[in-house]
């Protein structure tokens, strides 16, 4: 495969995660996830068993997501669902941290929720993600999130679900790349919606993207490289993760 295909396209978590898609529509998504060879499939917790086993055999992983999209779980449930989640066949988790918390400058509930998780996935080798949903966030509180990651050995920091009430700006990403250890990699998410996007917040920084949007973002991608078109079913997506 084109090295330079490969590097772009795994950059790429396709975002499986409307509570509005058939179990075909999922089906039909993981296929076209494996066919692009992004990333990984990030689905809902309730289908992890059955992407894992959709995926077995390719280089796709499968992540799905904990305390989503709210965060406001209790620790002990987020610990359950990634301990679930790990079972099922899950290589990834992106969790959602606990918003009030943050906002209301709880800072050791917050740190003790995100470690609750990072734990269950580090010990047995597995990565994770940290969402923080920036929308809802002032800059000092980004920065603290950023150092708290940075100081739990967070895989990655994410700019948001994709369902608040905006998504991944240059601006979070720059900050997030200055204030985050060089260790942590960062992950866009909501907004990213072509090549061109995803050219430029890889410029920024950023190693993951989450896009439901992978056909439009690499088939121009596969096009210019003179790679074959991939012929598979579209799936219904939200429009703007």
């Amino acid at each position: 495969m084109n090295a330079q295909y490969i590097e772009l396209a795994k950059m790429i978590d396709h975002a499986l995660l409307a509570p509005h898609l058939s179990a075909t529509e999922v089906d039909a998504g993981i296929e076209l996830a494996r066919a692009y060879d992004v990333a990984s499939v990030c689905i809902m917790p309730c289908y992890v068993t059955r992407c894992a086993d959709l995926l077995r055999g390719s280089t796709v992983k499968t992540s799905t997501v904990i305390g989503f999209p709210l965060g406001v779980n209790t620790t002990a449930i987020k610990r359950a669902e990634a301990t679930r989640a790990l079972a099922d066949g899950c290589q990834e988790l992106d969790m959602v941290v606990n918003i009030s918390s943050v906002i209301s400058g709880c800072w050791g509930e917050v740190t003790d929720d995100i470690a609750a998780v990072i734990d269950v996935a580090h010990q047995i080798d597995r990565k994770i993600k940290v969402i923080f949903e920036n929308c809802y966030l002032s800059d000092e509180q980004k920065v603290r999130l950023c150092q708290i990651c940075s100081e739990l050995n967070a895989d990655w920091i994410k700019t948001s679900t994709g369902f608040g009430s905006g998504g991944a700006t240059h601006e979070d990403l720059r900050l997030m790349r200055r204030w985050a250890a060089p260790h942590v990699q960062i992950k866009a998410a909501g907004g990213v919606r072509d090549l061109a996007g995803l050219q430029a917040v890889r410029e920024l920084g950023v190693t993951r993207c989450g896009a439901s949007r992978t056909r439009e973002i690499l088939d121009p991608l596969r096009n210019q490289l003179g790679l074959p078109a991939i012929k598979i079913a579209a799936q219904s997506a939200p429009a703007d993760y």
